[in-house]
Parts: structure tokens; sequence; C-alpha cells
């Protein structure tokens, strides 16, 4: 029988009030290891979805003194994305993760007679993949993406924000001048950042943290629980036969939506 949202939906919402500031909706996000949160009313009636992406998206990121005074009047409400995308809990999840690839969104509210009672994201899909992929295509390297957004380690904070946000990557991969891996970038590690703006000469490796990488021989199964235990949404691809070689490339939650979308996955099925 086929799950349905409501086996693999996250019950209840973390919620932030419209009139909530960015700073407190980053240490929102931190706390709870999330990448959104539902934005409610006093009658917890949902008015939209504020992410990391949208915080990113704003320009607290300048050392413009003026530009950050505007950016820290800012609320919930000014940045969030509405109308926010839901779907019916009783709805199959092979069809929830189409919707998720054909919007190129990360989560779905999930309704049930007319009200919202929770939501259903990518990391939950990867969560499902630990126990349930058994197809041919159950590598790393079978379903990675062969691109990855890389930066050295003197790049300037700002720069590899913008780059970030105009690519639609979650973290930016920092690397030396013969390309070893020295850290990585996220949304996550420049949310700290908002409360007091970034100093123009802070660069990324005075922030990145250590990159999380997984051989190219894998198992799918592998990269999910990997995923799941350390809150990360990417992994680096790289061959552990050949250590000092560049990277691979990566693998994220969304490529393995996308392979759970495929035609022949046991999701479909």
């Amino acid at each position: 029988m086929a799950k349905l949202v409501k086996d693999l939906m996250h019950a209840g919402l973390i919620t932030c009030k419209p009139d909530a500031t960015l700073g407190q909706v980053a240490v929102l996000l931190d706390q709870h290891h999330v990448h959104a949160l539902v934005v409610t009313d006093r009658d917890g009636r949902t008015l939209g979805v504020i992410s990391d992406f949208d915080l990113m998206a704003g320009e607290w990121l300048s050392s413009d003194e003026e530009s950050l005074a505007v950016m820290r009047k800012l609320t919930a409400a000014d940045l969030m994305s509405q109308p926010v995308d839901s779907v019916e809990a009783n709805t199959p999840l092979a069809d929830a993760a189409r919707i998720i690839m054909e919007k190129k969104i990360s989560r779905l509210l999930v309704i049930e007679k007319g009200k919202t009672v929770g939501i259903i994201s990518l990391s939950d899909f990867v969560a499902s993949i630990a126990g349930a992929m058994k197809t041919k295509r159950d590598k790393v390297g079978d379903v990675m993406s062969d691109a990855i957004l890389v930066c050295r380690g003197k790049t300037p904070v700002v720069s590899a924000a913008r780059a970030m946000t105009s690519s639609g990557w979650r973290s930016v991969l920092v690397v030396d001048a013969k390309g070893k891996i020295l850290g990585v970038v996220s949304g996550h590690d420049l949310m700290g950042l908002i409360k007091d703006g970034v100093d123009e000469k802070l660069i990324v490796r005075d922030v990145m943290h250590p990159a999380l990488t997984i051989d190219i021989h894998a198992s799918l199964r592998e990269a999910a629980d990997m995923m799941i235990q350390n809150y990360h949404h990417r992994l680096v691809v790289v061959d552990k036969a050949d250590p000092d070689s560049f990277p691979l490339g990566a693998i994220s939650t969304f490529d393995i939506v996308a392979e759970m979308a495929r035609p022949d996955s046991v999701w479909q099925k």
C-alpha cells in the first residue's frame, strides 16, 4: 500500500509572529535546526513562511550603515513568502515529491479537514530513504550533482552570500589553491551575522564549518543517514581512494527527492 503524506510529515509547526525581527527568526531557525518557520497571526492562522533563503536574499550583509538600519527594522511579515504551498494529508508521497520538484520548493504545509496539521519537507523525504530506497540507482554517484559552488578561503563573506543567493545553493564549498577542502559556509553560518551586520574584511574562513564528505561509492541510505544525523541538506562527494583529489560533486536532499520522483522509483509503484 502506497504511503501517504500523513505517514511521513512532521506533526505540528514551528512558528513565529509576523512582527518577529530578522534576528529573532535567525535564532529560532538555529535553535530548532530548521530551514524555515511558519508565520502565524495571534489566532494561529498561517500567514506565510520565512526561510533562511529569505533572510539571505536581503541586503543585511551590506557594510553600509544605512542599509543595515533599514534591514534591522524589517520583520518576518516583510520577508515571508506567500501564499504557502500545501498538500492534503491523504496525498500519496510520490505525488507530494513531484509537487516539490516541479515547483522547486523545500516544503509543503499539510492540511487535514481544513486545518494545518503539520509540514512535510525535503528532510522528511530524505529520512524515508534510510529504510525504503531499494532501487538499482542506490549509490551516491548515481544521483549526485557534478556541479558544486566553490570559493577560496580568502573570499569575502558578502561575495559568498551573494553567490549562494543567485545560484540557489544553500552552501558554498571552501577550498585552498590546490582544491583541498577547507570547510563549508552555509546559510546557518551566516545567520549569526544578521544582528550586527558583517565587517567588509570578514572572509569565509572566519565563518565556515568543517565539510561533511561522503564517498562516491557510498549508498543512498548512508547519505540519508548522514544528512539526518548531522542536520545537513548537502554532502560533498569525494573519492576516498584518492583523498587529495578535487571534490567530485555534491549530493543534496533535492537529488534524493528527484530520485524518488523517477518513474522507476519504488515510490512510483
